[in-house]
């Protein structure tokens, strides 16, 4: 009887053992069910930064979070006139969330190479993708109709998938984007904004390539020898403040092959100037020279009310689009400082995340040695922009 009773015992812990088990399992399945989204989204980060970067996928990760993507050109009719747009589309989820990817200051415009990656990229972990081109960002003139055409561009696109769209703008075409969704007739068709080493301030920005100093939030001063780009870009876009109207049209075509770093073209371009404005073209692009910077200064006081104008600065208090911030720790063309400002200007329910990473320069991933710990933190930022683009 002793050794019976012993049995039945020993039969019912092991019957709530097996019990314990099974909840176990279950716990788990459904723990995993409810955390897949968010480890997919990681993992779609962790795709689109090595696509982007050039660097080969793991063939697991591929299987699991990647699929083809269609490519096409679009017209987007809109009030400024037809912008033209290229449309990245996962085959297998034609109605997938939308995301507007805009370029920065770059004569090949929506066919950036790099932007065409991280663009591809995107669409092949399951987001429509539409590029639009920017006609003056990409003629190196960031002005109002750029705003405009990133509002339309969004609104279009908003109107394609069924609901507000996310917009990642690049460079000076992330503060744009930012002062785009601060308008009420553009507002509802953002779902969020991504600024990438964007602007603040213009102002703050000009006179950074001027001085190589910005003060941060926290009143302590960022230092970088500012990068002869940036004071190019304004030089080139007020080019009459420059020089004599005579010597505009001449002069032009070298500083535009300059930026274009097209050395062959820009050789082409100076031999038609005479021996005058060979020495004005000369002295526009030594970016450092005591005279030059005087002229800079002078036309950013002439320019200071247009300079507001595509500055996010002072729009943000009120924004409530979600917003995300990432910007390149030693970026010499928009310094840090700028997402900083825009950090500390925003709502906290309206910023949604903020890095300033070692991991980019100012858009390209060739930062200076980062660790382990800040190539993770880039994925777990961009594993959350993913995961605020596919929610409803």
């Amino acid at each position: 009887m002793r050794d019976e009773g012993m049995s039945g015992s020993h039969w019912a812990a092991s019957a709530r053992q097996k019990r314990f088990a099974v909840l176990n399992v279950a716990f788990l399945i459904v723990l995993g069910v409810l955390a897949w989204p968010l480890v997919r989204a990681h993992l779609r980060a962790m795709a689109v930064l090595k696509l982007a970067g050039g660097q080969p996928m793991p063939g697991l990760v591929a299987k699991l979070v990647m699929e083809p993507v269609a490519t096409s050109e679009v017209q987007i009719p809109s009030e400024s006139g037809v912008i033209r747009a290229r449309l990245y589309r996962p085959v297998r989820h034609p109605n997938a969330p939308g995301l507007v990817v805009l370029h920065g200051v770059h004569y090949l415009g929506m066919n950036e190479p790099r932007l065409m990656a991280f663009a591809s990229a995107m669409a092949s972990c399951g987001l429509q993708v539409l590029t639009p081109e920017l006609p003056g960002i990409r003629d190196y003139h960031i002005d109002a109709s750029s705003v405009r055409v990133i509002g339309e561009s969004a609104k279009w696109f908003a109107q394609q998938t069924g609901g507000p769209v996310g917009v990642m703008g690049l460079s000076f075409s992330g503060g744009l984007a930012l002062v785009a969704a601060s308008d009420p007739g553009f507002k509802p068709d953002f779902k969020f904004v991504l600024a990438v080493g964007a602007q603040d301030a213009m102002e703050h920005v000009a006179q950074f390539y001027l001085t190589g100093a910005e003060a941060r939030p926290d009143g302590s001063i960022e230092r970088l020898r500012a990068h002869e780009y940036g004071a190019l870009v304004l030089e080139y876009e007020h080019l009459e403040d420059f020089l004599p109207a005579e010597d505009v049209e001449a002069i032009r075509p070298v500083l535009r092959e300059h930026l274009y770093e097209d050395k062959a073209a820009e050789k082409t371009a100076e031999v038609r100037l005479n021996e005058r404005q060979t020495a004005e073209a000369l002295a526009l692009m030594d970016t450092s020279s005591m005279a030059t910077l005087a002229r800079l200064a002078a036309d950013e006081r002439r320019h200071v009310q247009e300079m507001d104008g595509l500055s996010p600065h002072g729009r943000l208090k009120g924004l409530t689009t979600p917003v995300f911030l990432l910007h390149g720790e030693a970026d010499n063309i928009i310094p840090s400082a700028e997402t900083l400002w825009m950090a500390s200007e925003l709502d906290r329910t309206t910023l949604k995340a903020v890095l300033v990473s070692p991991v980019l320069s100012h858009l390209d991933l060739d930062g200076a040695k980062p660790t382990a710990l800040d190539q993770w933190r880039l994925v777990h930022f961009f594993a959350l922009v993913i995961d605020a683009a596919e929610r409803k």
